[in-house]
């Protein structure tokens, strides 16, 4: 059994770990509080707006924007989007195990080159040898949607470029404070097929007016108008998967840092028990030695 000096410096760096991870735990409460809300808030905005994108996709099948535009799969790029610390639990590593269960299953006349978020996601890419176009590693906690611009604005030109034939993001959903669900979604092109997917599974009497068909009416240039809105609305669509993943980030550390509090707190639960033990321990052999040493006098 250890000594009782060993014991109480464990037990005094234990209590000092818990101080450091209840304080963490507070500060990812607050960020988390700040992070959800956001998502929240302009959730239904981003899900109208890409139901927007529905209706034009499928109403205007004259349409022959770029962003519209399906090509032949060559190039794709996967905007991974992860954190640039630690000490949040399986976040960053379910999203990047999503990212990488696409990698592995990557078709060989297919190319993916990554675009990464955030310093963990960018080690992952790098030390499975992918291609990393670009690094985000400085963007606040408080996200805007001009502080993602850089992002939207590269993802954006490098398909009308055509540099790149598919845009994929690989994110977090946020559910709860307990769950956060990894996803893998497609921007560009503006897949009709999906967008009408995202439109059946809403409310039913919402759906029957949505797929109705829509007679629109452009007042002045309509290709301009029209890409306008399609890169406005995709920017706004990279935006929400930027929230979402913040809040989730936020949430697991928030959980991640609540339970190192806690076990921190049972081992030194565990520890002042066998402090305890090996305290009464010397005192009975301390008694022990002092009854011998009298009767030996005696």
């Amino acid at each position: 059994m250890a000594g009782t000096k060993e014991i109480k410096r464990r037990i005094k760096s234990i209590k000092n770990t818990k101080k450091i991870t209840k304080a963490m735990e507070l500060v990812a409460a607050s960020k988390m509080k700040r992070a959800v809300s956001s998502a929240l808030a302009s959730r239904l905005y981003a899900e109208y707006s890409w139901e927007i994108l529905t209706s034009i996709a499928k109403n205007l099948e004259e349409l022959a924007h770029p962003l519209f535009t399906e090509r032949k799969i060559k190039n794709v790029l996967l905007v991974l989007i992860t954190s640039n610390r630690g000490l949040c639990g399986v976040y960053n590593a379910q999203v990047i195990k999503k990212a990488i269960l696409l990698l592995k299953s990557e078709n060989k006349n297919i190319n993916i080159d990554i675009l990464s978020i955030g310093k963990k996601g960018d080690v992952g890419m790098r030390r499975l040898g992918r291609n990393i176009v670009a690094s985000f590693t400085d963007l606040a906690d408080d996200i805007t949607l001009s502080s993602i611009l850089p992002v939207s604005k590269m993802v954006i030109d490098e398909y009308k470029k055509e540099n790149y034939d598919k845009v994929l993001v690989a994110y977090t959903d946020f559910i709860s404070a307990l769950t956060q669900k990894p996803n893998l979604k497609q921007i560009l092109p503006v897949h009709k097929t999906d967008l009408k997917n995202l439109i059946e599974s809403l409310d039913k009497e919402e759906d029957l007016a949505k797929n109705t068909k829509i007679d629109y009416l452009f007042e002045g240039d309509k290709e301009k108008l029209i890409e306008s809105l399609a890169e406005k609305l995709t920017r706004m669509q990279i935006y929400q998967m930027f929230l979402e993943s913040n809040a989730s980030e936020q949430s697991s550390r928030m959980i991640a840092m609540k339970n190192a509090s806690e076990a921190s707190g049972e081992m030194i639960d565990d520890l002042t028990l066998v402090f305890n033990k090996a305290r009464q321990s010397n005192i009975t052999r301390e008694i022990s030695e002092i009854s011998a040493g009298m009767a030996s006098v005696s």
